[in-house]
């Protein structure tokens, strides 16, 4: 995969995630550990495509 494939794939799952933690917060019972999940994994992807992007 080339660097541009990469870095289109990961912002793409960045605004996926961006996306499932607004609808699991609108949930009247959201689990905060999912949350706090989901933007870990957000702040990893963030962190890689940053990298990317600088390379």
């Amino acid at each position: 995969m080339s660097l541009n494939g990469r870095i289109s794939e990961l912002a793409n799952k960045h605004r996926q995630l961006d996306e499932k933690i607004s609808e699991t917060q609108k949930r009247p019972a959201a689990d905060t550990l999912e949350v706090k999940d989901l933007k870990r994994q957000k702040l990893k992807i963030k962190e890689e495509l940053q990298w990317l992007k600088a390379s």
